[in-house]
Order: structure tokens, then sequence, then C-alpha cells
């Protein structure tokens, strides 16, 4: 695959984003807690800076479709008896279908492509690949949109069986609800204007206006990292986003990842300002406060990374995508 040689990050950028180490000690092309939408729910049956300079999106940038599809189309489903060992899992199979709570806006995570109304990247990948490990068929999920605050009350409220959403794990949101995993770590990335030169790391957010998503773990990183900055809060990336190119907000923080899939999907548009910081954030998938759930796709979860299938949807929908050859080990599931 051709790298994007338009976009670049540093070997330390690339390693802090979760994206692997790279071979070279310069630098390599690099494209890319949520980007989430404020849409209804809605149901599917089925060193400085990284940059972008050109005008137009390129085929790298895309993921292959059929590899997806394939990929998914060959995962495992797991036999009658592993099934019934779990109440969550035996609930669903019974329901026949899986209540998948998630995003479609996240361009490497989870994009709804509207050519064929499926649902592709990263989170997506693992939340279809573990609808087909207890239904059989990848395509027996309801989805409901989720936004960073809404995430904890569709669990609580059972509107969902679980929610994929680069769902940061704390402390505080463990008081109510469950995750499995982690399966992937990221740390805060600043996303600034192409043509910015005033911002270059977090040092530089001091004084300045920041925007943050509400219900994400940014606001109290920044009050941490920056605390002389003042934080704007928007319900979505898109909000937060918009403020940033119209220029009522200086820089927009959140998760490195999620902020380098703004990059490609928009050439030319943004940078991202320095190395990312903070806490390293943990990716876990939400389930109901003290599901047994939790055992049985932390279990899955091992499966998928020990058989290599969380290594070949990783190059297909991130490392194929940004020029990262090499595969990041996952985290510690349970830690």
């Amino acid at each position: 695959m051709k790298s994007l040689s338009s976009t670049s990050v540093s070997r330390r950028q690339a390693i802090r984003l979760g994206l692997g180490s790279v071979a070279a000690a310069g630098v390599v092309a690099l494209a890319g807690c949520t980007d989430t939408s404020n849409d209804s729910t809605a149901s599917n049956s089925s060193s400085s800076s990284a940059s972008s300079t050109s005008t137009d999106s390129t085929a790298s940038t895309q993921i292959d479709k059929d590899a997806f599809d394939s990929l998914l189309a060959a995962g495992d489903v797991a036999d009658d008896a592993t099934v019934s060992a779990s109440t969550w899992a035996q609930k669903i199979k019974d329901a026949g279908k899986f209540r998948l709570g998630g995003v479609q806006t996240s361009t490497l995570f989870a994009s709804l492509d509207e050519t064929d109304n499926k649902l592709r990247g990263f989170d997506a990948g693992l939340a279809q690949l573990l609808v087909r490990y207890i239904l059989g068929d990848e395509s027996k999920y309801e989805f409901t949109k989720v936004t960073s605050d809404t995430r904890e009350s569709v669990l609580q409220n059972d509107q969902v069986d679980a929610v994929f959403a680069t769902y940061s794990i704390t402390d505080k949101r463990k008081e109510v609800i469950s995750f499995a995993g982690p399966y992937y770590s990221t740390q805060q990335g600043i996303l600034v204007l192409a043509d910015n030169s005033d911002i270059n790391s977090v040092d530089d957010l001091a004084g300045k206006t920041v925007a943050a998503q509400s219900g994400s773990t940014g606001p109290s990183i920044l009050a941490e990292y920056a605390p002389t900055a003042t934080v704007q809060e928007f319900t979505t990336d898109e909000e937060a986003r918009t403020a940033l190119e119209q220029g009522r907000v200086d820089a927009y923080v959140i998760d490195a990842t999620m902020q380098m899939s703004s990059i490609v999907k928009n050439p030319g548009k943004y940078r991202l300002a320095g190395d990312s910081f903070g806490p390293e954030d943990p990716y876990g998938i939400g389930l109901q406060l003290d599901s047994d759930g939790v055992t049985f796709v932390n279990t899955w979860l091992k499966k998928i990374e020990d058989e290599g299938t969380w290594a070949k949807l990783w190059k297909i929908c991130i490392g194929d995508r940004t020029g990262i050859d090499k595969v990041p080990e996952p985290p510690a599931i349970g830690a």
C-alpha cells in the first residue's frame, strides 16, 4: 500500500499513538475518545506536527472493502456450549440479533458506507466479529448510534447489549457499567488548523480556548495538563471541529487516533500539534454492570488476538491506510 507522503509524524508520535513501532528512525507516513454523531437512533440489519497538504483524498486512505468483508465472513462461530455458558451471550442468541451501540462517522474505527449500508472500521469489525461468534452471521445486529453523553445510559436502560465506540475505560464509568478489554490504547492529541504555527505542544495551550467533547476524558485531562486553557465542550466531534474551523476555538483535544482520522478524512485542513500527551487511554467494550458477558467477551477477544485476527483487522482498518507496517501489541486484557 502506498504511504501518505503528505502526512507525517515522528517515530515517537507513532508509538504514542498506539500505532506500533516504526522501522526508520526518521519520519513515516501516517494518517490518523470518540467520533460521534448527534443523530437519532437507527437500526441496521446487516515532533512538531502531523499534517495533510494534499487537496484530494488518495486511494490509499480508503479501506479495502473486500478484505474487510472477507475477514468478517471467515470469523469463528462459537458452539452451543460456549454460548450457553454465558447468560449474556445466550440472551443474544435467543433474541436472534445483537443490539449494538456505536458510531458511524469515525474514519478509521467505524464509518458507514452509504453505497452498501455497511459499517466498516476497527471497532465496527470487532463488533461484527463478535456478532458472528454468537449468532453465526455478522449482519445480525441492530445498530443504535451513541454519543459520549449517551453511552452509559443506553447500557443502563438495556437498550443495547454492548457499546463499541473508542470507549475509554475509567474508574468513574466502571461505577455504572462494566468493560471487557481493553483492546486498544492511545493518548490525547491536539488538532489545530494546518496554517496554525502558534500551537506545537500541550504547553502552548496555556491561555488558549480549546474544544473538547462533553462526556469524554478530554476535559479532565485538559484541567490537569493545561489548567489555564479555557475549555469549551461540544457534544460531537463534528461540532468541535466546526468551532475550530470557524475560529471560535484555537485547538481541539481528544484521542490522538481520532484526530488522525480527521486528518485522513480532511486532507489539507488540519495538523496534529506536537506529541500526544496525558495518561494511556485504554479502549474497552461497554457492557451492563456486572454482566457475565465480560468474561465471555474477554475470552473471545484473547482468542482473536492469539489467532491473528485482531492483527489482520488492524492492518486492514488502520495500518494499510496510514503507512504503518508493524502491528502494535494490544494491551493486556483485564488490565
